[in-house]
């Protein structure tokens, strides 16, 4: 059972917010995207920003139970550094593809961020199921991202 310690849940649930609240600002946020030929299924602009702050929460929720689930420190210092990786391709993603414009590049590092997502997601579940389960969420919206992301790619 784990024993809740509120500064490192909030830390945890922090640290995504502040990820994806920095990029947001770097990236120059959507204002071009509307005016992109868009892919069959294209959610409206304003359904991403509340998609993402639901699954930074959950992330970092997954984060704090992994952090504080008492298993062997190496074991929670791996998924921890895979959590870590995937944030930090999660942060380039929106940069590359909304302050550069450049589709096919944001695509593939969509792609990486997908695997980094998929690792973090084995290596959660091994330490806490329910925090692996909740990154499918995210793992399915970023699969939904790279479909949206080679469509705007291919029809712009």
């Amino acid at each position: 059972m784990m024993k809740q310690n509120v500064k490192a849940l909030l830390i945890a649930l922090a640290i995504p917010l502040a990820v994806g609240g920095l990029a947001t600002l770097l990236s120059g946020g959507m204002g071009d995207y509307r005016m992109l030929e868009q892919p069959p299924l294209s959610p409206p602009g304003w359904v991403f920003p509340i998609v993402w702050t639901v699954l930074y929460l959950l992330m970092g929720y997954s984060s704090y139970r992994v952090y504080a689930s008492g298993k062997p420190q190496a074991q929670i210092s791996r998924a921890l550094r895979l959590y870590g990786a995937q944030l930090l391709f999660n942060f380039i993603w929106p940069i590359v593809f909304f302050a550069f414009n450049w589709y096919l590049g944001a695509f593939i590092v969509l792609l990486v961020l997908w695997v980094l997502i998929l690792l973090t997601l084995r290596a959660f579940t091994a330490i806490d199921e329910t925090a692996g389960d909740l990154l499918i969420p995210y793992i399915l919206w970023v699969t939904f991202a790279g479909y949206l992301n080679l469509g705007v790619y291919f029809l712009n």
